[in-house]
């Protein structure tokens, strides 16, 4: 916890304060706790900032808006706090909605509603209590949408994790440590599945837009290079949404990116990867797509067209994307020789420039053509 105590500002509207209750969060969240931050405000100025610390302090009253109050009170001498306004990302519980009557705050705000503990109005409305000798003002859905993602992306990959650990690795393969992907962005949902036949046990992650949509719905399936992986199609996948897409799916092809790697090059027989493109298409109930392959994975983005020719409406080319930028990306999946068996099969990136956003959005716009009623 901190005191910010004398740091004058400009008044400042909610969504400035839960901005800040949000960089709480994200330190929260790099730390391994649930992300949930809060700061404490009186008179227009930031007193006070808390966030989750349970994990690391082994203590269940670790609370982002505990430790908030607790910072506040100390910096004023008073474990009254008159006048006060607390911004906090998640909807309080009830330890903590009690503390906070207790200390006489004035407001209090906060992002995400908490279906499961929020006692704010969500389970039960401690504040809503005209029997208590205080009334605090309360105010919920303040930068809501952004505490809920960060909230859902936590536990999304709690869960990814899990995962992980209950999917023993076969014994002739290696999956990538998390670690090596740590400095790079994933700004859409990204999944693992390892139970389709033709995996025979391996993990296969794949990067989908709309995780949720309906069955049927169309999709665009973005293949990779040779040597690359999802995250080399950022910026295709960034047009495409833009440009209307109603879902993007990137696998990181078996032996690439963040799916496992089989140690030998005998795996990868084109007809097996094929079928693990199909049977990942049924999975997700994708039945009308636009596959888009860079030009070293095109004989298997045409093998898996004349496969299931009913469901792919068009074969689109893109650009292969190795600029220098890109470098850090291409060597991640691959820490030492021992996982470098695809690339030996497909061979290593050809030296190409990055993909525009110009060539990007130009190939969204035809990809989306094939998508028009008919």
């Amino acid at each position: 916890m901190s005191s910010d105590a004398g740091k004058a500002s400009q008044p400042r509207d909610d969504a400035h304060w839960m901005s800040l209750a949000l960089d709480e969060a994200r330190l929260a969240m790099a730390a391994g706790e649930v992300p949930v931050g809060a700061v404490l405000v009186k008179d227009g100025m930031l007193l006070a900032r808390g966030r989750n610390a349970p994990v690391a302090g082994h203590d269940p009253t670790a609370h982002a808006e505990i430790a908030a109050l607790r910072a506040a009170a100390h910096a004023l001498g008073n474990y009254r706090l008159d006048g006060c306004e607390l911004f906090v990302t998640l909807e309080p519980c009830a330890m903590c909605a009690g503390a906070m009557l207790h200390a006489r705050l004035a407001r209090v705000v906060f992002g995400a509603a908490d279906p499961k503990t929020g006692a704010a109005g969500s389970v039960l409305d401690l504040f809503a209590k005209p029997e208590l000798n205080h009334q605090t003002v309360v105010q919920g859905g303040v930068l809501s949408g952004e505490c809920a993602q960060l909230l859902q992306a936590f536990f999304r990959g709690r869960r990814e994790h899990a995962r992980a650990v209950a999917q023993p690795l076969r014994d002739d393969a290696l999956r990538t440590p998390e670690s090596c992907f740590s400095a790079l962005p994933a700004p859409w949902p990204e999944m693992q599945v390892a139970d389709l036949p033709a995996l025979e046990g391996l993990r296969l992650n794949y990067l989908d837009t709309a995780p949720d949509a309906p069955a049927g719905t169309p999709a665009c399936l973005c293949l990779h290079g040779a040597g690359l992986w999802s995250h080399h199609l950022h910026t295709l996948v960034g047009a495409l949404q833009a440009a209307g897409a109603p879902r993007v799916l990137a696998p990181d092809l078996i032996g690439f990116g963040k799916s496992d790697k089989p140690k030998r090059e005998a795996f990868h027989a084109l007809e097996r990867h094929r079928d693990v493109l199909r049977q990942l298409l049924d999975r997700l109930d994708a039945d009308r797509v636009v596959l888009i392959a860079c030009e070293s994975m095109r004989p298997l983005a045409e093998a898996l067209a004349a496969a299931d020719p009913g469901r792919v409406l068009a074969l689109l080319p893109a650009v292969e994307s190795t600029a220098p930028e890109l470098e850090e990306a291409r060597r991640a999946p691959f820490p030492d020789r021992g996982f470098e068996a695809a690339l030996r099969a497909f061979g290593r990136p050809r030296k190409a420039r990055q993909v525009s956003q110009d060539e990007a959005q130009s190939l969204a716009r035809r990809a989306m053509g094939y998508f028009a009623p008919t």
